[in-house]
C-alpha cells in the first residue's frame, strides 16, 4: 500500500534538506584517515576497529550538536565565540584556528598530489599544483549555488566510497576475526598511538566549525516555531551522511588488514598501494587512487570554506574564498617543493589537527548546553552527558596522541 500523501511529502521535504553533513562530512574521509586507517589495519589486524566505531559514534553527536547550533541560534560557532570573547582572545583563538587549518591543508593537498602520482606518475609539486587549481574550481560553483557545491561534494563522496570499499570487499572478510576488533582494548603502545591518531584524524576542528555555517547558510534564520522539522531532518541529514563516512573508513581498516597485514612498506600510502596492486590487482588499485584523489579534492575546498568561515566569524573580517584559497595553499606547496617525506608530514599535521579540538567541542558542547543560547532547542540533559563524556574521551586521548607523537620525535 503507497504511503499518505502527508507523509510523501515529509519525506520530500526532509530529502530536500539534505546536504549541509555530507559537505562536513569529508573532513571524515580526508587523505589523513586513509594514512592512518590503512597504518591500523595493516600492522594490528582488526585489534582498532572498535575505534572507528566509538569514533564515527561521537562524530554523529558532534556534527548534529554543531548543525544544531546553526539552526537555533542563526548564526555559526566562530560568530558565537567572536561576539564573546576580548579582542586579544579573539586573535589568539584565530591564530590557532589559523593553525590547524594550515594542517588540514597540507594533509589534504598532499593526499591529492600522492594520489595523481600513484595514477599518472606526475611529481609531488605539480600534483599539488593541480589539485589546488581543482579545489578552487569548486569553491567558484560554492560562490555560485551552495546547493550545486553540496551536490558536487556528495559526488566525489561516492566516488571515495567507491574507491575504498572496492578494496575492502575485494577478498572475502572474516567476520568471526572482525568482530573480535569490536571489543576495546589495546596491545602496545603503537596500538595505542594508531587508536589516538584514528580518534583526532575522525573529530576534525574545521568540519565543527563549518557545519554550523553550513546550517545556518542553507535554512537561513528559521523562526522558532519551524526549527523542529529542520532539525529533524538535520538529523537524518548527520545520520546518512556520517554512517557513509564511518563505512568508508572500516571498508580502508578492512581492506588493510585482510590483504595487507605483515605486508612490508604498507606504513605509507604509496607502499599500501603497491601492495593493493600486487596482492588484489590493478584495478583495485586504480580504484584506490581514484579513491584517494576525490578525497584530497573535496576536503581541500571543504577545508578552505571552514577556513573562511573561522576567520569572518572571529576576527570579522570577510575575504573571498578563492583569495583565501590561493594564500592558504602556499604553505601546502612549499612543503611540497622541498621534499618533505610525504608520510612524515600527514602524521605532524594531524598532531597538529588534534592540538586544535579542544578549542572547537569544548565551546561547541558548552553553547548548545545553554538554554541562554539555544532557548527551546537546548540539549537535553542526556545529550550533554553524552556530549561532556564524548569531549574529555576526545580531549585526552589527543594529549596523549599529541605526547606520544612528541616523544617519537
Amino acid at each position: 500500500m503507497a504511503p499518505p500523501a502527508t507523509e510523501r511529502r515529509t519525506w520530500a521535504r526532509t530529502l530536500r534538506l539534505l546536504g549541509p553533513a555530507f559537505v562536513a562530512s569529508i573532513a571524515y574521509v580526508d587523505p589523513g584517515n586513509v594514512a592512518v586507517n590503512i597504518s591500523a589495519g595493516s600492522r594490528h589486524g582488526f585489534l582498532l576497529l572498535w575505534v572507528l566505531v566509538l569514533a564515527n559514534a561521537i562524530a554523529m553527536l558532534v556534527q548534529y550538536l554543531s548543525a544544531k547550533l546553526g539552526i537555533a541560534t542563526g548564526r555559526s560557532l566562530p560568530e558565537l565565540l567572536g561576539d564573546r570573547l576580548p579582542r586579544l582572545w579573539r586573535l589568539l583563538f584565530w591564530v590557532q584556528a589559523e593553525a590547524v587549518g594550515a594542517a588540514t591543508d597540507l594533509a589534504e593537498v598532499l593526499g591529492g598530489a600522492i594520489a595523481l602520482n600513484l595514477l599518472f606518475g606526475l611529481p609531488l609539486l605539480p600534483g599539488g599544483i593541480i589539485v589546488a587549481a581543482a579545489s578552487i574550481a569548486l569553491l567558484l560553483l560554492q560562490s555560485r549555488s551552495q546547493q550545486r557545491f553540496e551536490y558536487a561534494v556528495m559526488v566525489l563522496l561516492a566516488v571515495i566510497a567507491i574507491g575504498f570499499v572496492a578494496g575492502g570487499l575485494a577478498r572475502p572478510v572474516p567476520w568471526a576475526d572482525a568482530a573480535t576488533g569490536l571489543v576495546p582494548r589495546f596491545t602496545n603502545p603503537d596500538s595505542v598511538l594508531l587508536a589516538a591518531s584514528m580518534l583526532g584524524a575522525t573529530v576534525m576542528p574545521h568540519a565543527i566549525y563549518l557545519h554550523s555555517a553550513l546550517a545556518r547558510d542553507r535554512h537561513g534564520i528559521v523562526a522558532p516555531s519551524e526549527r523542529r522539522p529542520i532539525i529533524i531532518a538535520t538529523r537524518v541529514d548527520v545520520l546518512i551522511a556520517l554512517i557513509i563516512a564511518g563505512l568508508v573508513n572500516i571498508a580502508m581498516l578492512v581492506l588493510a588488514a585482510t590483504s595487507l597485514a605483515g605486508v612490508p612498506g604498507t606504513d605509507t600510502i604509496a607502499g599500501a598501494q603497491a601492495a593493493i596492486v600486487t596482492h588484489l590487482g590493478p584495478a583495485i588499485g586504480i580504484l584506490f587512487g581514484i579513491g584517494l584523489l576525490a578525497s584530497g579534492l573535496a576536503s581541500s575546498s571543504v577545508g578552505s570554506y571552514a577556513g573562511a568561515v573561522v576567520m569572518a566569524g572571529l576576527l570579522k573580517v570577510k575575504v573571498p574564498l578563492i583569495v583565501r584559497r590561493i594564500v592558504t595553499l602556499i604553505p601546502a606547496l612549499i612543503v611540497l617543493a622541498i621534499g618533505v617525506d610525504p608520510t612524515e608530514a600527514l602524521v605532524i599535521s594531524q598532531v597538529v589537527l588534534s592540538i586544535g579540538i579542544p578549542f572547537a567541542l569544548v565551546p561547541l558542547v558548552l553553547l548548545t548546553g545553554s538554554r541562554r543560547v539555544m532557548g527551546d532547542q537546548v540539549d537535553a540533559w542526556w545529550t550533554r552527558a553524552g556530549a561532556r563524556i564524548a569531549t574529555v574521551l576526545v580531549v585526552a586521548l589527543n594529549v596523549l596522541l599529541v605526547a606520544l607523537a612528541v616523544g617519537a620525535y
